[in-house]
C-alpha cells in the first residue's frame, strides 16, 4: 500500500464510510421488502396460486435512488453522503416532503466508524476485514431496528467470512473461531427455549442466534460473555431511557440485534484495553 501518513488514510476510510453509509441505506429500506415479496411468492407457489401480478420491490442495486414519498428520482447532488440531506434541509426538492433522518444518521455512523478501524488497525488487511464487518453491522443493526429482521443473507456470510479469516488467523485461530461460533450460538439458542419454556412466549429472534455466532467467529470463545453483558448493559440503558421518555411501550418488543452489533463492534476495536481496565479495577492479573 502507497506510504500516506495514518492521518491520510484515517481521512480516506471516513470518506469511504460515508459513501459505504448511502448503500447501506438502500440495503436497510430495501432487503427487507425483497425479503417480503420472495416469501409472498413462495407461500403462493405451495399453496398452487397464480403468481404476484404486483411489481416486485426497487432491487438493491440496479434501481435509481428516488423519494419514498413522490417517488421521483433524486439527482446527483441530493445523493451526496450526508451532506445532500443537510442541502435540502431534510425535504424532498420536488415534493417538500421530510426524508427521514436515518440516511444523515447512518451515513455519519459508518463514516465515524470506518474511520475508528483504519486508526485502530492501520492501513493493512486486518483494517480491510474490519471495515466489512462494521457495514455490515450498520446494515443488520437498521434492518432490524425497523423491522425486527436479521437476514440470513447477511448474518451467514458474516459468519463464513469469520471462520475463513480465522485460516490465517487474522484475529483468532480456527479452533477458536468453530468453537466460539457453535457456543455463541447455542448459548442464545437456549437461552431462547428456556424463556419459551417458562413463559410460553419468544424472547428473541433466531436472527439473534447467528449473529452472535457470527462475532463469535470473528473474536473468538473469550468475546461471548463480555458482548453479552455489554449488550444487555446497553439494551437496559437505551430501553430504559425510551420507556422513561415514553417513546417506547413496555408491551412492544425490543429489537436485540443493535444491541449485539454495537456491543460486539466495541470489544472489536477495543476489547483488550476493556480487559485490562477491568482487571486492573478489580486487582486481578
Amino acid at each position: 500500500m502507497p506510504d500516506f501518513p495514518l492521518s491520510i488514510w484515517i481521512t480516506l476510510a471516513g470518506v469511504l464510510g460515508l459513501l459505504v453509509g448511502s448503500f447501506l441505506n438502500v440495503v436497510i429500506l430495501r432487503l427487507p421488502a425483497r425479503m417480503a415479496a420472495a416469501w409472498r411468492q413462495e407461500a403462493r407457489d405451495v399453496l398452487e396460486l397464480q403468481a404476484d401480478a404486483a411489481p416486485l420491490p426497487p432491487g438493491i442495486v440496479r434501481e435509481p435512488s428516488h423519494c419514498p414519498h413522490c417517488k421521483h428520482p433524486l439527482s446527483a447532488r441530493d445523493n451526496i453522503p450526508l451532506f445532500g440531506w443537510l442541502l435540502l434541509r431534510g425535504r424532498c426538492r420536488y415534493c417538500q416532503a421530510k426524508i427521514s433522518p436515518q440516511y444523515p444518521l447512518v451515513e455519519l455512523l459508518s463514516g465515524v466508524l470506518s474511520a475508528v478501524i483504519v486508526w485502530k488497525f492501520g492501513p493493512s488487511w486486518a483494517a480491510l476485514a474490519g471495515l466489512a464487518l462494521t457495514w455490515t453491522l450498520i446494515a443488520l443493526s437498521g434492518i432490524d431496528f425497523r423491522t425486527q429482521l436479521l437476514p440470513d443473507q447477511l448474518t451467514l456470510p458474516l459468519l463464513w467470512l469469520g471462520l475463513l479469516l480465522s485460516l490465517l488467523p487474522m484475529f483468532v485461530t480456527a479452533p477458536a473461531s468453530i468453537l466460539a461460533a457453535a457456543i455463541g450460538y447455542l448459548s442464545l439458542w437456549s437461552v431462547y427455549w428456556a424463556f419459551k419454556l417458562l413463559t410460553g412466549k419468544e424472547g428473541m429472534g433466531h436472527g439473534d442466534f447467528k449473529l452472535l455466532a457470527a462475532l463469535g467467529a470473528w473474536m473468538g470463545p473469550l468475546s461471548l460473555l463480555p458482548i453479552i453483558l455489554l449488550s444487555s448493559l446497553i439494551g437496559a440503558l437505551v430501553g430504559g431511557t425510551l420507556i422513561a421518555l415514553r417513546r417506547h411501550e413496555r408491551q412492544i418488543p425490543m429489537p436485540f440485534g443493535p444491541f449485539l452489533a454495537a456491543a460486539g463492534w466495541v470489544w472489536f476495536v477495543a476489547g483488550a484495553e476493556l480487559l485490562q481496565g477491568y482487571m486492573q479495577l478489580t486487582g486481578l492479573r
